[in-house]
């Protein structure tokens, strides 16, 4: 089980593995840690600060500060099909940049041969009703979460994340 100070590490663990053109697909309830995930990446790569969800703009691209790649960190929440995210046109910046979706099951596994997926879990029983919340640091940061990765593709063959 990982709070928030776990799943942040847990994530700066797997941002020292990755490099530019990786693809991390993330999945999981409103509140599940997803953002919060995403922040400790974003702290391992060393890219700006002030990772926040990118639900309403779709997506955010965090420079590195120390000539690594970009964080380039998308919402998928509200696209109804890989189409609709077609039109933020990834492609030009998944080369170089390391690439993470929230919400993109379903609608992302065609921009690239290899991913991870990273599914994040509240504890059983725990639901949030029906208030938006966009980051756990919002309710109980010591409430658990259970992660689960999985690596698909030539790229990560062999290789255990984090």
């Amino acid at each position: 089980m990982a709070d928030v100070a776990e799943t942040q590490e847990l994530a700066r663990s797997i941002g020292a593995d990755l490099r530019a053109g990786d693809l991390l697909v993330l999945t999981g309830g409103l509140g599940a840690g997803k953002t919060t995930f995403t922040q400790g990446l974003g702290e391992s790569l060393g890219v700006r600060e002030g990772i926040i969800s990118p639900t309403f703009v779709l997506m955010r691209i965090h420079p590195s500060l120390r000539g690594g790649p970009d964080l380039v960190h998308v919402d998928a929440y509200r696209l109804s099909s890989a189409g609709e995210l077609d039109d933020l046109d990834l492609e030009s910046t998944l080369a170089r940049s390391v690439t993470v979706v929230e919400w993109g099951a379903g609608k992302v596994e065609q921009l690239s041969d290899s991913r991870l997926e990273i599914t994040l879990s509240r504890a059983a029983g725990q639901g949030i009703g029906s208030e938006l919340i966009f980051d756990f640091e919002e309710l109980d940061a010591e409430e658990p979460r259970t992660v689960h990765v999985a690596g698909y593709g030539p790229r990560w063959d062999g290789i255990q994340p984090g």
